[in-house]
């Protein structure tokens, strides 16, 4: 059993988890589930994939529709569960989510993942399919949890200062949030809700903080000049002064 070894997503929290989209009645079949069977099981449920478990419910392997047309083609080879299957088990943990869930699918070219507990034990199975429930939501859903969530709740922005349309998981942005480097993390975390399929960013900014700093720099640069060179006048100024007050200087 192999469980990748990848970084929780930053954002995780705003994602529905494996166990909300995980189908829990998984299909299975045992190291000697024979060829046929695997197919029929293949057939009857309409799923691409089966997980093979060992005597303690255990993952150790998947015996996928590729797995069984390679020995069908080959005319040779296991008729067996154990045998025909990929191992070790590519697997996922109910507390993932959904966008991990998926790039492991993406980088592993697979259709399926059994999802197991801390045991190691299989309690379910999520699939490509599942995945795809989430850009099935409502608009004022995704809508609801971009303006309380992300903007009230997170960031402390205020709704009335954001406007936020949601058209079939296509969300547009405008209004004026109080500093520049606001525009990129409210687009960053819109882009993660579930459901979101585009952002259109149109919002402008108050105050531009990257440069806030550089602008105060070069104030604080000019005026100290100035000061000095209002210094560097009066002191000549006091100088040439001095000099005219000298004995035997012209009145």
């Amino acid at each position: 059993m192999e469980v990748p070894d990848e970084p929780l997503d930053r954002c995780a929290m705003r994602h529905r988890s494996v166990a909300d989209l995980m189908t829990p009645e998984a299909v299975v079949a045992q190291r000697g589930t024979a060829f046929k069977e695997i197919a029929r099981l293949l057939d009857e449920y309409g799923i691409t994939a089966v997980p093979v478990i060992d005597d303690d419910g255990r993952p150790v392997g998947v015996v996928s529709e590729a797995d069984l047309l390679r020995r069908h083609t080959s005319g040779t080879g296991p008729d067996t569960a154990e045998g025909l299957m990929s191992s070790p088990a590519v697997v996922a943990h109910p507390g993932w989510s959904a966008v991990r869930a998926a790039r492991v699918m993406e980088e592993r070219r697979i259709k399926r993942l059994p999802v197991v507990d801390d045991g190691g034990r299989l309690i379910g199975v999520v699939s490509r399919s599942d995945l795809l429930q989430l850009f099935l939501r409502r608009d004022r859903s995704i809508q609801e949890e971009i303006v309380e969530d992300v903007l009230a709740g997170t960031l402390g922005v205020s709704p009335a200062a954001v406007n936020v349309q949601v058209d079939d998981g296509r969300v547009t942005l405008s209004g004026t949030v109080r500093q520049r480097s606001l525009v990129r993390i409210v687009d960053r975390l819109c882009r993660s809700v579930d459901g979101v399929v585009e952002v259109v960013n149109r919002l402008d900014f108050d105050r531009d903080d990257r440069d806030g700093r550089d602008e105060q720099k070069g104030r604080d640069d000019r005026d100290g000049r100035d000061e000095q060179k209002g210094r560097d006048g009066r002191d000549g100024q006091q100088g040439r002064d001095d000099r005219t007050g000298l004995p035997g200087a012209p009145a």
